[in-house]
């Protein structure tokens, strides 16, 4: 892996790194990584980048595992099989939305600040980063496999005062990365273009344009479009490619916001049209999209800034389901992908763009020129006002190869609506055809048998104009002809001997000039419908080829072609019957097939082959929840009497290395006794004055956090939470007074919801406590609390599930003596369902049993859904699906109610077993207005076997309490 100025080279061919961003850790199904990296591949991208959460890999100092879900070779496997190039961002900080930043519970505890060289953080993160290292380094491309970047930290670009940028951190870091076998160039991406950490070879930044706010999608502002990243590249890195290694894809939303369908609208077609554009005016080079596919945050493995779901609005969405803003970003990836001149370009008039090649001030043309080879022009043209819908007429003036001209030639106007934005090319080579200059934007040329292909497109109806310089050597002037379609052309030669096409890009119309060049003239629906694939070649790169492309339209997903012989075969994904049209060698699809059945094929007019295929989507049955024989039992045993709190840890320590301030006269912060995630449990053991009336608390939980409180088996209140707050103090009253020498526990039920990121370096805000940070009685306030105890999910840091990793079990109860798990005995406990509930506040715990039977072949992605409560009561439910902790829904709070749920994780042919924690807030007590399991979607695939995740079943666990 070599790098200039320009562009990054791969065995010295440059590249244009147009990559997309995924978690493996939030789909904790190996098997389905590939799906989604074909998902990927398919859209035009040729790369993908991830992170690794050191809090998952290494939860306790010293015990790094990369088991079950935390293997990282299947994802290396399956993108190397996919032909997707890796960008790996190991951290050790990754923020991400994620507990921590990536950052391990234990390092709350830890002394010294981390995120700087002190020498306690040095020590902390030494080993995670030879561990991860050495198993990214043996997956370098230098090995053979998929890996060409390595990003070192992440966003090291804000600093806690006093603090500044720590270069002899960044120094000690790149060094651990090379120490472990890194070889390939390394990376990181500050924040925005201010020249943080540029030691690392290729530095790039991130860029988020258009907010957050996604209960507002349409609302732009006027100046939104960035326009200085290029002199900031050329300040910082100008001897490297211009790279964007998060540019925004979707967008997080909180508990309580407006749901990730808005936030997808946010970032939506219109944004990806106008603000992946404006990253091609500045010769962006390598380009990752932060997020491309989400995932789900399951388990505990979200911050508290976000709820169950990272669905993010990205393309792809949490279900696997491609959006449509999935089709508009495969136009500009392929583009790029077949754009070779793109890779050697200058922008050339960054601030004179007002009015510049059209005399119209309402728009901005960004001229970005080739610097070598054939002068290669590429115009992208814009709004000046971003939050403008209005639509303007121009007339483009550019320089050519044969002199300046004014398009359109023919007569008439350009338009360019709001919202959107316009790559035209001048002097852009397509196979032995120019094109000296055109509007109609380019989807992908390939050169199939001797004959250029060209695809153009546009919204539908507008006006468009292309000039071609003809590859006709008798000398003799071809004209046009339409051969399919009703689109009709205008055409003339001009000075200079290039022929000029005018035309309306409605549905398809289909061009021949001569023998050499075929033009498809697509509207954009139309153009969505196309895949460039590309057979595989040989030996361990094959699936990375670039050659020979085969070019389709029809389908939902079209994901491979391979050739043998004669005969074409192609796999993908269909949800409605699907009318192929297929441009390819003729010697090579004689016959073709679709998912192994053969293609009836006939061969068009003009030379393709068009086949129709039916898909085979079987109605499935699937059990209603409500139906189904439910258990419940009592998942708060803790406010009884007679329960023992002996094996619980004691809260005696009077000091911890975390800053924050307490006022208890023990720390009460749940981490420095090693809880990290979910519920959580305290105990306040006392023995009254007889003067108590009630008992002031602080709490700390975390956004939308919640907590419930008992005096011995007698509730005394709680705060159900709200999406604002992270703390909140009060004072619950008793029910009546106690008696001087009398024996009591006060018992707090708190709902942790994440440990906090740790954005700045040099910053404690992983460190923002959890539990209580104050406490008094009132009336009484010299009384004395005897001892504090606390539990969290069994083990701490020595968590119970190996398998199912560090972050999937809370302390309540039933998750202590894993009632969450497939085999556990119910048979003894009463009858009761969700939708009956309990009378008063508590924690009930349900479970049931169901089958399944969804045949091979088919992708029907299942999401459980609660029904919004109808009642006024507040409560907490987590979801528990063959053991994995797949859904925290707070019913008062929102806005998420569906629950998607990945095969694999749902055994999609066997007994599934489903349990549910239902914690009721007020006194009245709570239910599930009603629970059921949804089809989102019905698609014929040709993926293949998808492979349950390992879900262990129950086995006694001995020192559960």
């Amino acid at each position: 892996v070599t790098w200039d100025e320009y562009s990054l080279k791969i065995n010295g061919k440059r590249l244009m790194v147009f990559s997309g961003e995924i978690h493996p850790f939030r789909n904790p199904v190996q098997s389905l990584h590939l799906d989604v990296l074909q998902k990927i591949k398919s859209m035009g991208f040729n790369a993908v980048s991830f992170y690794v959460h050191w809090g998952l890999i290494e939860p306790k100092r010293g015990d790094i595992s990369f088991e079950g879900f935390r293997d990282l070779q299947p994802f290396f496997d399956a993108a190397q099989k996919a032909g997707l190039y890796v960008i790996a961002r190991p951290g050790p900080y990754i923020n991400a939305e994620t507990a921590g930043g990536g950052l391990p519970g234990w390092g709350t505890y830890t002394p010294g600040l981390w995120r700087t060289d002190n020498a306690s953080y040095v020590e902390a993160y030494q080993p995670y980063i030879k561990a991860v290292g050495q198993a990214i380094a043996k997956n370098q491309i230098t090995n053979g496999g998929p890996v060409i970047l390595v990003q070192v930290e992440n966003e090291y670009s804000g600093f806690w005062p006093p603090y500044t940028e720590d270069f002899d951190y960044e120094a000690q870091l790149l060094k651990d990365f090379r120490d472990a076998g890194i070889v390939v160039p390394t990376t990181t991406n500050d924040a925005w273009p201010g020249g943080h950490f540029t030691s690392v070879d290729i530095y790039g930044y991130d860029s988020y344009p258009n907010g957050f706010d996604c209960a507002n999608p349409f609302k732009w502002a006027p100046d939104a479009v960035p326009e200085y990243f290029w002199d900031a590249h050329q300040e910082w890195n100008p001897e490297d490619p211009n790279a964007v290694y998060e540019f925004q894809g979707g967008a997080p939303d909180g508990w309580g916001g407006a749901g990730y369908d808005l936030c997808s609208a946010l970032t939506g077609p219109e944004f990806e049209r106008v603000f992946y554009k404006n990253q091609y005016a500045l010769s962006t080079t390598i380009f990752n999209l932060y997020m491309t596919f989400g995932g789900t945050n399951w388990g505990g493995i979200a911050h508290p800034g976000v709820y169950t779901s990272y669905d993010y609005g990205a393309a792809i969405s949490e279900s696997r389901i491609l959006r449509k803003k999935y089709y508009e970003i495969k136009l500009q990836a392929n583009f790029l992908a077949v754009s070779s001149a793109y890779l050697t370009t200058k922008p050339q008039n960054i601030y004179n763009t007002q009015g510049s090649f059209t005399a119209n001030p309402a728009l901005k043309t960004t001229q970005t020129l080739d610097v070598f080879g054939n002068k290669t022009g590429f115009y992208i043209v814009r709004q000046a006002d971003a939050s403008s819908f209005e639509t303007q007429s121009y007339k483009l003036t550019v320089p050519t190869s044969i002199g300046t001209i004014e398009v359109p030639t023919l007569g008439g106007s350009l338009t360019l609506s709001g919202k959107d934005s316009k790559v035209h090319v001048v002097d852009y080579a397509a196979g032995s055809t120019t094109l000296v200059y055109s509007t109609g934007e380019i989807f992908t040329w390939a050169t199939i048998d001797g004959q250029d292909n060209i695809f153009l497109y546009g919204n539908e109806g507008e006006l468009h104009e292309t000039a071609f310089l003809l590859p006709d050597a008798s000398g003799t002037q071809s004209s046009a002809r339409v051969v399919s379609g009703s689109g009709n052309i205008k055409q003339q030669y001009l000075p200079g001997g290039a022929l000029a096409i005018q035309y309306t890009t409605t549905g398809q119309t289909v061009i021949q000039i001569g023998s050499k060049l075929r033009i498809f003239i697509l509207d954009r629906a139309t153009a969505y419908q196309f895949w460039v694939l590309h057979p595989p070649s040989q030996g361990r790169f094959a699936s990375y080829n670039t050659k020979n492309p085969i070019i389709v339209k029809g389908g939902y997903l079209l994901r491979t072609a391979s050739i043998s012989g004669s005969n074409l075969a192609i796999s993908g994904d269909l949800n409605s019957t699907a009318t192929f049209e297929i441009i390819a060698p003729t010697a090579s699809s004689r016959t073709v097939t679709f998912n192994g059945k053969k293609l009836d094929t006939k061969r068009t007019s003009y030379g393709t082959l068009i086949a129709s295929r039916a898909p085979r989507l079987p109605d499935v049955k699937l059990p209603v929840l409500e139906s189904l024989a439910w258990k419940v039992a009592n998942s708060l045993p803790e406010i009884s009497s007679d329960y023992s709190d002996e094996k619980w840890t004691i809260a005696d320590l009077e000091t911890t290395f975390n800053e924050w301030i307490w006022g208890t006269p023990h720390v009460l912060f749940s981490s420095p006794y090693g809880y990290h995630t979910g519920n959580m449990l305290w105990r306040a053991h006392f023995t009254a004055m007889g003067q108590e009336t009630g008992f002031y608390t602080n709490m700390s939980g975390g956004l939308a956090f919640g907590y419930s409180m008992w005096l011995d088996d007698t509730f005394i209140g709680s705060w159900a939470g709200d999406a604002p707050h992270d703390t909140y103090n009060q004072t619950l009253k008793f029910p009546s007074a106690l008696m001087a020498g009398s024996y009591h526990i006060i018992t707090i039920l708190l709902d942790h919801m994440g440990v906090e990121q740790n954005w700045a370096g040099a910053s404690d805000w992983f460190r923002i406590p959890r539990g209580v940070l104050n406490y008094s009685f009132e009336g009484s306030p010299s009384t004395n609390v005897t001892v504090w105890k606390l539990t969290g999910n069994l083990g701490g840091e020595s968590y119970a599930d190996r398998t199912r990793g560090p972050l999937n079990e809370g302390g309540l109860y039933a998750e202590r003596q894993g009632w969450h798990l497939p085999g556990f005995d119910d048979s003894k406990w009463a009858g009761g369902k969700p939708t009956e509930g309990i009378t008063k506040p508590g924690v009930a715990f349900y479970r049931t049993t169901f089958d399944l039977s969804i045949p091979h072949g088919v992708d029907y992605p299942l999401a459980f859904a609660f029904t919004n409560s109808t009642t006024k009561s507040h409560f907490r439910a987590k979801l528990y699906v063959n053991g994995y902790q797949f859904g925290r829904y707070a019913n008062h709070i929102g806005p998420q109610t569906v629950f998607p749920v990945p095969q694999g994780i749902l055994d999609y042919n066997g007994r599934n077993t489903l349990a549910v924690s239902l914690w009721a807030a007020d006194a009245g007590g709570a239910k599930v207005d009603s629970l059921n399991l949804v089809l989102q979607q019905k698609v014929e695939t040709s993926f293949g076997t998808v492979v349950n995740a390992p879900a262990p079943g129950w086995t006694k666990r001995p020192n559960a309490y």
